[in-house]
């Protein structure tokens, strides 16, 4: 299900982490998190794919719009490559 939204939302690679989303080492998500750059959209089905927890959600969208990545899930329908996305955001997960 998660994959073919991915592909629905036209995501030209796919990271499949196999790690528990609860463990700190998360090899996938860091090796995921160095190949992004300025312009790129980091695409999740689902916010809990991204972080452990609130905090690290939020620590983790903060620092890829710091280095100009826009980040997207597609189950809570943000999108934080506009303004008003990332007010979406900030008040989803506040």
């Amino acid at each position: 299900m998660q994959r073919g939204a991915l592909a629905a939302a036209g995501c030209s690679r796919v990271w499949e982490e196999v790690a528990s989303g609860a463990k700190k080492d998360r090899p996938e998500l860091l090796a995921l998190l160095g190949h992004l750059r300025v312009g790129d959209t980091l695409v999740v089905w689902r916010l809990d794919r991204l972080g452990r927890s609130l905090s690290h959600l939020i620590e983790t969208v903060e620092g890829l719009q710091e280095r100009g990545v826009a980040f997207k899930s597609l189950t809570e329908t943000i999108d934080t490559s506009s303004p008003g996305g990332m007010l979406i955001f900030q008040s989803s997960v506040r």
